[in-house]
């Protein structure tokens, strides 16, 4: 009973409340004023008076703070009970219930329950998931209720649309949800026997047949059902008019009964019946007559009384006296290799699939199964000759009038072309200077751009203008492939093209008759040939410190000498002018000029730039506010709690680890640069100058403007501007022959 509604009986309800908004039923909508519904709460969701929401979601709360909610915390958590229902029957005389077992599954995360009867082999009965999965409401007067886990227990009735469920069991796992939420489990209970099960069980017992049926066809029949072996065969029917025939022999090991099915080619000539022979059981021999209709049977009956199934008998030949006896094909006959008699006609088996070997093996022990070979050769065929090129259009246009009746256009590498098209700052064109192989002195100071695009292997030649040299200057070579010289022009054959692999720094090169000589080439040359090593040699650093420790193994002391007598400081540094001049001497022009400048690029001695921290600062504060990351306060709370000295620093490990536990989107190099930047004292980490420096929002800094590397289509091959002045030699002799000095 309640307390009367007397002073100091009450209590104040407004405890606690932060909203205090006027709850009502009513409201407008399209200006008339109407019951906006019964089942939607208050304003701030408190229930109205008189009103009992449905709860959307599990029981358990949805978690305050760090607790989890519970489609989280009960994720794949399900409880499970074993439960079963009678069924009545009514057109059966021997039964008038039925015992059927189910299983009763509670999901933890929403309070759904899926219902399962476990299938039974051979019932009869329609089975399997009984109620779908989805929250069930309580019988009436409560069906405006939800079952939970409270309404679960061993022992119980539980009413689900109008059906009894009994549960009678549950798992380990139930039981100990249940005892933790302090539920008191009653003992588990029993499932009644019925008549229907108390029949199966029996009848599973007794023998299938008769005591003097000495063959028991059934149980071959439930363990072989649908295992069919596979043979693939060959009859020689090369008679007159006849040819040899492929065919295909299963074998259903359900009944040891044979069907044969014939393999006709298209376009054969013969009838589309391809069933050589009907299923059935195959004889080893052949007798002069063929048995009668019924003659062969499994059982022989002696005499019949009565019509047969309305109270008729029959009596069974046990010694089968008057049964005709005739062997036939078994599993045990059939192996490769064997010749087989089909009805007069002999079929050898050539081959078989891996069900067939794997049963041959685990149950007769054979390993072999080396196929025969049953087809004669298939002759070669013969070489398609494609026609020489005819001087119309490209070499592919000659090939694609080949392929077809109705020429097509020659498909383009699109895969390629989509790789390296420009993109960006990303040009993916190779320029290289070039001067003219000649003799002729006015030639030979004329000077060449020679662009190769990635994209398609084209190449173009430009030759910059320059005062009072009395040429032109200007366009060269129109873009197109260049064939490599010494080729037959009409051929079947398709010709060679200059590769990008074909084009580094010293290489001559054959352009339409034209010699030229590749002197230098642009930064992006160099560092996108570094970056492909695999695809260009001459830039591959480790290639070519294994050819110079090969070429001078045996005058490694004279190398070394030469290095030491053209640094007389002792430095271990040398212009990049005179280690190249030392290197052409020593290796006696056995290395190409590219290889010498890759070599002086990666020992090149160059500063490391000092990285602002502000700079730092302000590419995480733009990256920071990309991403919408603002929880900078729960972040400096967190570094507080672990700092247990309170001083303001932290290890750079644990600085780390709360960085990647808050999912800060900065990069895991680029993070472990900016704490470095905040450490002092070996591996402390100022947190509060790391937190202020991040936040975008009370101490935001303007971006850096960076300069990008530009592509300069006008460039008229002018060195570029961070070219390599010295080159550690010291490092270059240890790692070639382990010198230290």
């Amino acid at each position: 009973m309640a307390l009367p509604f007397l002073p100091g009986n009450s209590f104040n309800s407004n405890l606690g409340k932060e909203k205090f908004h006027k709850s009502q039923h009513f409201g407008y909508s399209n200006d008339i004023s109407m019951l906006l519904g019964a089942e939607k709460p208050g304003i701030g969701g408190e229930p109205l008076p008189g009103q009992n929401l449905k709860p959307k979601f599990s029981v358990f709360p949805k978690g305050v703070g760090s607790d989890a909610p519970s489609w989280v915390a009960f994720d794949k958590q399900v409880l499970s009970f074993d439960a079963y229902f009678e069924e009545e029957v009514h057109q059966r005389r021997e039964e008038t219930y039925r015992i059927r077992h189910c299983k009763i599954y509670f999901y933890l995360e929403d309070d759904t329950i899926q219902v399962v009867e476990p299938e039974v082999k051979n019932s009869g009965i329609p089975q399997g998931t009984i109620i779908r999965r989805h929250r069930i409401p309580l019988p009436a007067p409560n069906d405006d209720q939800f079952y939970t886990v409270d309404h679960f227990n061993l022992s119980k009735d539980i009413v689900f649309y109008s059906k009894i469920y009994r549960i009678v069991n549950c798992d380990e796992f139930t039981r100990n949800f249940l005892r933790k939420l302090g539920v008191r489990i009653n003992p588990s209970d029993s499932i009644p026997p019925d008549s229907y099960s108390s029949t199966r069980k029996k009848m599973e017992e007794m023998q299938p047949l008769r005591p003097y049926e000495r063959i028991d066809t059934l149980k071959q029949f439930l363990e072989h059902d649908r295992h069919v072996l596979r043979f693939y065969c060959f009859w020689d029917d090369t008679t007159l008019f006849g040819d040899s025939r492929e065919l295909v022999l299963y074998y259903y090991l359900a009944d040891d009964t044979f069907e044969i099915l014939e393999i006709i080619p298209a376009n054969f000539g013969r009838d589309t019946t391809p069933v050589f022979l009907h299923r059935g059981k195959l004889p080893k021999s052949l007798t002069q007559n063929v048995p009668q209709p019924g003659q062969i049977t499994a059982r022989t009956v002696l005499n019949v009384f009565g019509p047969m199934g309305h109270g008729g008998r029959y009596i069974l030949d046990n010694l089968k006296t008057g049964a005709v006896h005739e062997e036939f094909y078994k599993d045990c006959d059939l192996t490769i290799g064997t010749a087989i008699d089909v009805w007069g006609r002999k079929v050898i088996l050539c081959d078989c699939d891996e069900f067939t070997k794997n049963y041959y093996k685990t149950k007769y022990g054979i390993e072999d199964f080396t196929p025969v070979q049953y087809k004669a050769p298939q002759p070669s065929k013969a070489k398609k000759e494609i026609p020489p090129y005819n001087g119309f259009g490209s070499e592919e246009d000659t090939l694609c009038s080949c392929m077809a009746l109705l020429p097509k256009p020659p498909q383009r590498d699109f895969k390629k072309f989509m790789e390296k098209d420009r993109n960006g700052l990303e040009s993916n064109v190779l320029r290289f200077v070039a001067i003219l192989d000649t003799n002729n002195p006015i030639d030979k100071e004329r000077k060449f751009i020679i662009s190769f695009f990635l994209s398609d292997d084209t190449i173009s030649v430009f030759e910059p203008q320059e005062r009072n040299s009395g040429m032109i200057g200007g366009k060269f070579l129109e873009r197109s492939r260049v064939k490599k010289p010494g080729q037959q022009l009409f051929k079947s054959e398709l010709s060679e093209y200059f590769r990008p692999e074909d084009l580094f720094v010293g290489a001559r090169v054959n352009f339409n008759g034209f010699l030229f000589i590749l002197v230098d080439a642009d930064e992006y040359v160099f560092n996108y040939m570094e970056r492909n090593a695999n695809e260009f040699p001459m830039s591959d650093i480790s290639v070519i410190t294994s050819k110079l420790r090969r070429i001078g193994e045996t005058k490694y002391r004279e190398i070394k000498q030469h290095f030491e007598a053209n640094d007389p400081a002792g430095t271990s540094h040398m212009p990049y002018e005179i280690f190249r001049n030392l290197l052409v001497d020593i290796y006696e022009k056995q290395l190409t000029e590219h290889e010498i400048m890759t070599t002086g690029r990666y020992y090149s001695i160059r500063a490391k730039p000092e990285i602002d921290l502000g700079f730092l600062t302000a590419i995480a504060q733009e990256q920071l506010k990309k991403k919408s990351f603002e929880n900078f306060s729960k972040l400096s709370d967190v570094f507080v709690y672990n700092d247990k000295d309170r001083n303001g620093w932290l290890s750079l490990q644990k600085t780390i680890t709360i960085c990647k536990a808050f999912r800060i989107p900065l990069a895991d190099d680029f993070l472990r640069v900016l704490l470095e930047k905040h450490t002092e004292n070996g591996d402390q980490v100022n947190y509060m100058s790391l937190v202020a420096g991040l936040n975008w929002r009370e101490n935001p800094i303007p971006a850096h403007k960076t300069t990008p590397i530009k592509y300069d289509p006008d460039w008229s091959g002018q060195a570029a501007a961070n070219t390599v002045n010295n080159v550690n030699v010291l490092l270059l002799l240890d790692d070639l022959f382990g010198v230290q000095k």
